[in-house]
This record gives C-alpha cells, sequence and structure tokens, in this order.
C-alpha cells in the first residue's frame, strides 16, 4: 500500500511552483500562476486521497492524470467540452489548436510575451506536467533526489529563454523549494524511525508505557542518504551552469540575443509585435507617445492614408488570424490589386517610411494598396496583406527605411452602391462565420440594416451605428478578445476600443453576406513642420474592410472618434466639394489589367478565389450553443474545485477536534487523555518516542517548552495517572470519600498543559498545529492496520473454504 506522505506531498507542490516562478519573467500576466498553483493543488490533493485509500500507485496516478485534465478543459476549452467538463473530440481537437498556435507564438514573440490562449495552455499544462513527475517521483517512489531533475528542467526552460531576467531570486525560489523537498524526505525518515519497532505506524500508546514490539533491526539509510546528496548536489550544479552554458535556442521567445521578434519589450523602450492584435492594446495604453515610424509622402496628400501592417482574413471562432499566403519572391511591379477596375479614381503616390530602433515588427507597415515595395533584404510576399514580410523573422523594421509606391483609391459612394456581386469564390470564403457564433450578431446586424437597400448602405449604417447611434464608448482598458464569445459581451456592454469594433463590424457583414476582413496597423500620424508625418503607439488601429467588386477592399471606421471616417460614408452634404479652389483635380490613370485576386505561385498555398473549397474553415463548434456572453459552466466548476480542495484542506483539523471531544469525554479515563496530551504535544513539534515511559515524555515536554507551575503539575498528574491506570488499577468502587470523579480530573489536566504549551511556542506554531497538526497522520496508519486486518480476515476465509472443499 502506498503511503500519504503529506508532507513530502506538500514540499513537492511547493517545489514545483518555486521553480514555476522563473517561467513569471517569460510572459506579461502573472496571474496564470496563481491558476497553476490552484490546479497544482488540486493534483497533489488528489495524490493524497488516492493513497490515503490505499490505492495502487498505478491507480493514484491515473487519477492525477484524470483530474488534472478535467482541470484544465475547465480552463482552457470548456466552450468546447461536454457539460463544460468533460472534454470530448471538439475539446482534443481545440487542445491541438492551442499548441499549435502556442508553439507558433513562443517561436514568434521575444519575453515578455503576451498571455495567449495558447501559451496559457502551455504553461498550465507544462507546470501539471512537471508537479506529477516530481510528486510521483518524490511522493510515490520515494526518491526526492531523483525529482530535481523535472524540477532543474523547468527552471532551465526558463534560464535558457531569457538568462537576464531569470536571475538569482528565481534561481534561489527553485532551489529553495528543491532543498525543502530533500529535507521533507528526511524528516520523515527521521520521524519513521520507530516505526522498525512497531510495526505499520507508531506503537499504540505512545508514552503510555507498553513495551514496544521486537522488530527486525533497521536498515542503515546512511548509503542512501550520502547518494541523495551527492544527487541533490549535482542538480544544483546543473541548475547554476545551465543558464551559462544553454545555447540559443532560436528566434523569438527563444531569442537569447534578442534579436528576435515578438510583442513586448525586448529591451529598454524597444517595441517589438508580430501579432499586432495582441499588441495594440499594450501600445495605446502606453503612458508616452513613442515614436515608432516617420513618413514623407509625393504626389497626394496623406491625410486618410492608413499603414495596413497586416489584413486579418480567416475568423476561426477563438480568433481572427491571417492565412498568411506567402510567396518567396517578390512579384514585379506594379503588383495586381484585389479587385479594382479602370472606372474607380486614384492617384499613384510614393512614400518613403523609416522605422525608429526602438520599433522591431517582422511585416513592413505600408499604404493600401501597394503597388512596389523597394528595401534591401530578402523579403517574401504577403498577397493577403499586399506587403513584405520576413518569413524566418530574421529581418524587421527596427531601423530600416523603405519606399512604397500605392494608389490612393477614391471611389464614389454610387460606384459603391452600384457595385455587382463579388464572385462566388471569394464572396464564399470572406463571408464565412464559425458555427459558434452566437445568433445576437446575426439578429442586431439585420436589426440595424433593415432600411439599407445595397450593401454599401448596409455597410454605412453599421458603420455610423457603431460611431454614433449605437451608445457605444471608445475603452481602452476592456480585454481585448477577439473571439466569438468576446463579439457578443462587446455588442452587450457596448465598451471596448478599435479591436472590438473592426471585428464586430466584420463579423456581422459577414452575416450580411458582405465579404469582409480586418486591417491592423496605423492611422495616418501628426504632420510635421517639415511636411513629414510622425506616427507614434497611440495611432495603433484596427478597422473593417469591407469588398465590393471593382473597388476592392474598402475601409470604414466604426470606432467613434479614432482615425478618418472616409468621404464615400459621409452624407452627400458632408462630403468635401472637390470644385472648391485649392482641390487638385484628379487625374484617373489606366489601370494594369485587375483580378479578383492575386494568384498564387506555391501550389500547397491556399487562394481563397481560384480554392474557395480548400479553404474552408475548420474552426470547431462550441458545445455550448450560441448564447451571448461567458459560460457560467467554468466558474460552477472552479467552484467546486475550490469546495473539494477547501474540504482536502480542512479534514484534518476537523477529525482532531473529533478526536479530542472523544478522548476529552466523560469517562473517557487517564489513557485516552494521556493521548490526546501526546498528540497535542506532536501536533506542536514534540514527537512521541516508543521507548519512553510516561514519566520520561512528561519530563521531555515539560524541558522542551516553558510551562508554568500550573500546566506543569498537570502534565505530571496525567503521566502518574495513567501509569497508575496501566499498571496498578484501583480495584471496583476505590475510592476517597469525597473525591473527585476519576473521569472529571484527567480532562481538566490536558486543558490546563494544553493552555501551558500553546501559550509556550510562537503564533506560527500555533496556527500550524491548528491548521495541519502532525497526529492527522495517525488516520494513514489505522487505515493501514485495517486493511491488513481485512486481508487477513480475507485470507483466513479463503483458507477455511479451500480447507471444506479438499475435505468434501
Amino acid at each position: 500500500m502506498l503511503e500519504t506522505r503529506p508532507r513530502v506531498a506538500l514540499a513537492a507542490w511547493l517545489a514545483t511552483m518555486g521553480s514555476a516562478a522563473a517561467l513569471l519573467p517569460l510572459v506579461k500576466d502573472s496571474g496564470w500562476l496563481v491558476q497553476a498553483g490552484l490546479l497544482l493543488a488540486a493534483q497533489t490533493a488528489t495524490g493524497m486521497v488516492a493513497r490515503r485509500l490505499g490505492a495502487p500507485a498505478a491507480l493514484a496516478v491515473a487519477a492525477q492524470v484524470l483530474v488534472s485534465l478535467l482541470l484544465v478543459t475547465v480552463s482552457t476549452v470548456s466552450a468546447y467540452a461536454l457539460g463544460g467538463l468533460l472534454p470530448g473530440p471538439e475539446a482534443f481537437g481545440r487542445f491541438g489548436e492551442l499548441l499549435s498556435a502556442g508553439a507558433e507564438d513562443i517561436g514568434h514573440y521575444v519575453a515578455p510575451a503576451p498571455m495567449t490562449d495558447g501559451i496559457r495552455l502551455m504553461l498550465l499544462a507544462g507546470v501539471l506536467l512537471i508537479g506529477l513527475l516530481v510528486d510521483v517521483l518524490a511522493v510515490t517512489s520515494a526518491s526526492a533526489a531523483a525529482a530535481g531533475l523535472p524540477l532543474l528542467a523547468l527552471y532551465s526552460i526558463a534560464a535558457g529563454v531569457n538568462q537576464e531576467q531569470a536571475g538569482w531570486l528565481y534561481f534561489l525560489a527553485a532551489a529553495a523549494g528543491y532543498l525543502l523537498l530533500l529535507l521533507a524526505e528526511g524528516q520523515e525518515r527521521l520521524d519513521r524511525w520507530g516505526r522498525y519497532f512497531t510495526g505499520p505506524g507508531p506503537a499504540r500508546g505512545y508514552g503510555y508505557g507498553q513495551p514496544a514490539a521486537a522488530a527486525p533491526p533497521a536498515q542503515s539509510a546512511g548509503p542512501r542518504l550520502r547518494a541523495g546528496r551527492r544527487i541533490g548536489a549535482l542538480t544544483l550544479g546543473a541548475a547554476v551552469l545551465a543558464p551559462v552554458l544553454m545555447p540559443t535556442l532560436g528566434e523569438g521567445l527563444l531569442d537569447l540575443d534578442g534579436g528576435g521578434s515578438g510583442t513586448g519589450t525586448g529591451g529598454p523602450g524597444r517595441i517589438s509585435s508580430v501579432n499586432p492584435v495582441v499588441a495594440l492594446q499594450d501600445q495605446l495604453n502606453q503612458p508616452q507617445n513613442q515614436q515608432v515610424l516617420t513618413y514623407r509622402t509625393e504626389g497626394g496628400d496623406p491625410t486618410g492614408m492608413y499603414l495596413r501592417l497586416v489584413a486579418l482574413d480567416e475568423f476561426t471562432g477563438s480568433e481572427w488570424k491571417s492565412s498568411r499566403w506567402l510567396e518567396n519572391e517578390v512579384p514585379g511591379a506594379p503588383w495586381l490589386v484585389p479587385g479594382l477596375g479602370p472606372d474607380v479614381a486614384f492617384q499613384e503616390m510614393t512614400t518613403v517610411i523609416e522605422a525608429s530602433g526602438s520599433y522591431a515588427q517582422t511585416s513592413l507597415p505600408v499604404p493600401y494598396p501597394a503597388v512596389s515595395v523597394m528595401t534591401d533584404g530578402a523579403w517574401w510576399f504577403d498577397r493577403g496583406s499586399q506587403t513584405l514580410v520576413s518569413d524566418n523573422g530574421r529581418m524587421t523594421t527596427q531601423g530600416r527605411t523603405w519606399t512604397v509606391t500605392h494608389r490612393q483609391v477614391q471611389p464614389t459612394a454610387e460606384q459603391l452602391a452600384g457595385a455587382p456581386p463579388a464572385p462566388a469564390n471569394l464572396a464564399s470564403y470572406y463571408t464565412q462565420v464559425p458555427p459558434d457564433l452566437p445568433e445576437v450578431v446575426a439578429e442586431l446586424a439585420r436589426e440595424v440594416t433593415v432600411d439599407a437597400a445595397d450593401d454599401h448602405a448596409r455597410a454605412v449604417a453599421l458603420q455610423d451605428w457603431f460611431a454614433k447611434d449605437g451608445g457605444f464608448r471608445y475603452n481602452t482598458d476592456v480585454s481585448s478578445g477577439s473571439g466569438s464569445e468576446a463579439i457578443a459581451a462587446f455588442l452587450e456592454d457596448r465598451e471596448g476600443f478599435c479591436v472590438h469594433f473592426a471585428f464586430s463590424m466584420a463579423a456581422m457583414a459577414r452575416t450580411l453576406g458582405i465579404p469582409a476582413q480586418v486591417a491592423v496597423g496605423f492611422t495616418p500620424g501628426d504632420r510635421q513642420v517639415d511636411g513629414s508625418y510622425r506616427v507614434g503607439l497611440h495611432n495603433a488601429h484596427a478597422w473593417p474592410e469591407l469588398y465590393f467588386e471593382g473597388v476592392g477592399w474598402t475601409r470604414f471606421e466604426p470606432t467613434p472618434g479614432q482615425g478618418n471616417t472616409p468621404d464615400y460614408t459621409l452624407p452627400e452634404a458632408d462630403r468635401p466639394d472637390p470644385a472648391r479652389p485649392g482641390e487638385e483635380d484628379t487625374e484617373t490613370a489606366e489601370p494594369e489589367a485587375p483580378e479578383n485576386s492575386p494568384a498564387p505561385t506555391d501550389p500547397e498555398s491556399c487562394d481563397p478565389v481560384r480554392e474557395a473549397a480548400a479553404c474552408e474553415s475548420e474552426a470547431p463548434a462550441a458545445a455550448g450553443g450560441s448564447g451571448g456572453g461567458p459560460s457560467p459552466g467554468p466558474w460552477l466548476w472552479g467552484a467546486g474545485a475550490a469546495l473539494a480542495l477547501l474540504t482536502v484542506l480542512a479534514a484534518p483539523p476537523l477529525w482532531r477536534e473529533r478526536v479530542r471531544a472523544r478522548r476529552l469525554a466523560p469517562g473517557a479515563g487517564a489513557t485516552a487523555a494521556w493521548q490526546e496530551l501526546s498528540d497535542s504535544a506532536w501536533d506542536l513539534g514534540i514527537g512521541p518516542l516508543a521507548a519512553e515511559t510516561p514519566r520520561q515524555t512528561a519530563t521531555r515536554i515539560t524541558t522542551v517548552i516553558t510551562l508554568d507551575a500550573a500546566a506543569q503539575e498537570a502534565v505530571h498528574r496525567l503521566a502518574t495517572g495513567v501509569e497508575r491506570e496501566l499498571y496498578a488499577p484501583a480495584p471496583p468502587g476505590a475510592g476517597a470519600p469525597g473525591a473527585e470523579p476519576a473521569d472529571e480530573g484527567p480532562a481538566r489536566d490536558v486543558r490546563t498543559a494544553l493552555a501551558g504549551l500553546r501559550a509556550g511556542v510562537g503564533r506560527g506554531t500555533r496556527w500550524r498545529a491548528l491548521l495541519l497538526p502532525r497526529s492527522a497522520i495517525r488516520v494513514t496508519y489505522r487505515m493501514s492496520e485495517q486493511r491488513l486486518r481485512a486481508a487477513r480476515r480475507l485470507r483466513e476465509r479463503r483458507t477455511a473454504f479451500l480447507g471444506k472443499l479438499r475435505k468434501a
């Protein structure tokens, strides 16, 4: 039978959390560590309960794995689980998506990275896995020294990824946890020394004068302790040297040289972001509008010129993301502009953009639509975003200058209103919505556009509803979720920033059959005295783009008070008059032969126009239905898990109170009172010794803790009373006339002695004795004895049954 070993199990939990703390500098949000600690505590408690019930090692570990899986499911993919708890095929599929996304995020971000769903899953699952290994090695296998290896692996990840921030404080936390684990195992071995003489568990009646039973001589623990010290020293030495000897593990979050790119601050004042959606909120909330770009434009007015960084064309239900249709060869200029027809006016402009030394991005921000980008280096062409990207992350915008030739398309409201339907394959791809999109999104879209006669009017109605008529408030402190539930919550709360407005309008447009995507980049910035424009962090922005055949991707501005409202969405009276003095006449240049979408050169890439069937969204449907707002399931299960954990933690003190009341009850006698005093002293740190007589135990108790005279007398009276009860019991009916009943004096002496003992120790010792009483371990001894007795009875019955069969 496995031993419960609560002290070692608790030390294993602390050691794992100490090592996991080294991961804190790698991500921005530290709240995950608290959640991981609670999940790991539930996993540890599951192992303790399973071992206490006498479960075999394999069954105890299986129970821990099952509970861990359920807790991770509730914490990360509850919307895809059965009843929000049980993982099914959809939940496991979502696990795979998150792990893949997390691996991609780790490869791109520098520390501290944003807390994406994928990274969060990897952190929680990783800590639980390491905690399970530590628990199995230290508790189940009784090899605390070997448990240092998974702890070392956990710390080495943090040290190898970020040597500078995984400093001595984190090393000391990890090392202290490991040393505490070794100490707990060593202390437990010392406490169990007497068990060699008494069988399973301490001898009954510790300190009651009962002679110890004979037992085999104890085996020397010296060689094992020496081996444990050697393993511990080797593990600590490797942990110290690992950050020094660990080679660079790659780019992004695993880039020790800081050359990778990611979201966060890779050094003082550095801004880097591969996933601009995640970085938007952080950039907008920066106290200073730090400069990231400057540019100068020739050939037109850049007042309404947005710099597009990436186009997000795929809506999976959990996020908007880019499909990254990349070509390793940049096509010759001019690039084809998807959907732009010959009847739409435009100005061809040239813009020279320079990035500051603090802005590191693997995609070049450019005005849309760009028809050529000139810069040095081996860049790839992103057809979906119409810009250049660094596929391996080795090149960034940091300190770089690039020249963009682009067109300022000037459609009229009439052209947009009269646009023919988009090609069927393009419309099919860009109007996809996930199956779990709440019905409220489509319902509100139809309600807002009920009076609109065409797609342009519907788009303008949606824009005006968000920007003016719907009662929305701009607030950058709202959580920047982009999934279906976040959109439904935004439509209900009506408070958020550009990400919420852009994602919601694009999703609503798709439900109306209008092809839509979301662009992320920067608003035009501020004009300087020399005619150049300065773009800062506060210009970071997201906006929806809707597709109109003959015009192409067309920008709309639903975010109130942010950016510039396009002229083609304004009422006719508010549009600028091109005939006013000072306005230049625009010349309509003849564009190159347009295509609805750029053609792929890589046969494995997904073209939304020519291969719409192959680009079907594979986002799993949520099992929870389409109701808006967050599901209460995770909260209910979390409350249940917390209640179960509290129940486990409250069991030892409740058991002690129950036993104390029974021992001090009228008629219990001096032996029960002495046992209560012995266990209470054990809870306060004075462990029982089987070889001592009651008088020797009383002398040790009064020597270790300074007691007042009344308490000392009570302790010695109890020792004398239990010896008299055991070895010289009074005959029935004996006793002095008027003497106090025999069952009242011992209980009162115990209370007097306990008051003195508690007054003689510190507050922390008293709290530990109350909440984590050491003597509660007797429960496991009793369970062990009961199991042995049950096994013995079963063997006797089997033997008797077999004997009867042989006689028959």
